[in-house]
């Protein structure tokens, strides 16, 4: 007996040895992720005691005291829907009053296309939620097709197609001499891609070289896009936050819109009424009839459900409130247009203090384009020299991001862009 006990607890002992070694192998091979580009420059930052250090890398407004902003208007909506009568779930497409109101925003205030109830939109977890719902509806309705996306763009667009199993191909987009926009043969791309290609275009402030094609150049992409039959699938994450307009920086979709072109488009409420954290925005498509809307939206909603089941509710409050109330929307298109005349300010600041150390280099391009970001056509060597010798953080593409730039810290900028640019 005691030999069948000892025999017994020796197996158990080697079964729970195994046992433990098996699950130990259930992680082993995975590997640490590679650090976002863009966080990580914010972890630089963080780490250094240097107190003359600037971040110009973070793609959040500041203001002149390179503080964070929460806009009158999103405090007034906050006191407004305090102690709101419940907390329950929204619906799987959201808000509708956010919705409903968010399309006005895109597709003009008095739409025909909302009217004839055209349009399939769902609230959507800002912009990244919005192009990744959009990414896996094309997956699953169109799987033999690709996407096209601009070079540069904005990093997390080739991993949310990625992830989506979506192939991925590019199209020609900035032209590095001019620091403009390479637009002939971003055309020659466009006739060149099969018929019915999808298309990602950033409606206005191109991140992250804040280079946007002009009227008439969208109008004649408009028309090869209806030459060819593709698909144009605008990212709009700064409406308002560009120019200070908000029809303005419309423009694009509006082009498209009046040529007749059936679109997608992914809207964010982070940058123009800084709801960063609240991640809220929306997913639209522009359908043939009321009767393609209502099954397109049911299956946006049925993507949603395994993903997220429903989105928040805080954030679509905010919105709703905002826009639904003449007066608190005049306050918020004041209040933007506070927000983007600041960075155009610096960018005026920042090329002028350049030209006045007599820089050998041209800087008209900091003020010909146009949002958050100016794409200054420094080196990763320069980058990396600014940070080193000076402390100042950005990405290594030489992306500034304007909204980290003061009046307190735009001639320590320009002049440590001069001296690591001036034998250039």
């Amino acid at each position: 007996m005691a030999i069948r006990r000892a025999m017994s607890g020796g197996l158990m002992g080697r079964t729970a040895v195994l046992g433990e070694r098996s699950m130990s192998s259930w992680w082993r091979s995975v590997e640490p992720a590679p650090k976002d580009p863009i966080l990580g420059v914010t972890e630089a930052f963080l780490a250094d005691p240097n107190p003359d250090k600037v971040n110009v890398g973070v793609g959040a407004y500041r203001d002149d005291n390179g503080k964070p902003v929460v806009l009158e208007c999103v405090r007034e909506a906050e006191r407004r829907i305090a102690g709101y009568l419940n907390m329950e779930y929204l619906p799987m497409g959201g808000s509708v009053k956010m919705v409903e109101e968010t399309l006005k925003l895109a597709y003009g205030e008095n739409s025909e296309l909302i009217k004839d109830r055209r349009i399939a939109a769902v609230q959507a977890l800002s912009g990244t939620g919005a192009c990744r719902l959009f990414a896996d509806f094309q997956k699953r309705f169109r799987p033999d097709s690709q996407i096209y996306i601009p070079v540069p763009t904005w990093a997390n667009h080739h991993n949310i197609w990625r992830d989506a199993q979506v192939p991925q191909k590019t199209y020609h987009y900035y032209h590095p001499e001019s620091r403009g926009l390479d637009f002939a043969t971003m055309m020659d791309d466009i006739k060149n891609a099969p018929n019915g290609s999808f298309f990602l275009l950033h409606a206005c402030a191109h991140n992250p070289t804040g280079v946007d094609p002009t009227e008439e150049q969208w109008r004649e992409i408009s028309h090869q896009f209806k030459v060819k039959g593709h698909f144009a699938f605008f990212d709009m994450a700064y409406q308002g936050f560009a120019s200070g307009d908000p029809e303005k920086d419309a423009k694009s979709i509006r082009i498209f819109l009046e040529d007749g072109h059936y679109i997608g488009i992914a809207q964010s409420y982070a940058k123009n009424m800084g709801l960063y954290g609240q991640r809220v925005g929306c997913l639209s498509v522009l359908c043939k009839d009321e009767k393609q809307a209502v099954a397109v939206k049911s299956q946006l909603q049925q993507l949603a459900r395994p993903t997220y089941s429903n989105p928040p509710l805080h954030g679509a409050l905010i919105v709703s409130t905002i826009l639904g109330d003449p007066d608190l929307k005049k306050l918020w298109l004041k209040e933007v247009k506070v927000m983007a005349d600041r960075i155009i300010g610096m960018r005026t600041a920042l090329r002028g203090n350049l030209e006045k150390l007599g820089s050998p280099l041209s800087w008209q391009h900091i003020t010909n384009q146009i949002g958050m970001f100016c794409y200054s056509g420094l080196t990763p060597e320069q980058v990396d020299r600014l940070t080193n010798e000076f402390h100042i953080y950005m990405t290594r593409n030489g992306r500034i991001s304007m909204a980290g730039v003061t009046t307190g810290n735009v001639e320590y900028l320009a002049n440590a862009i001069h001296e690591v640019t001036k034998s250039a």
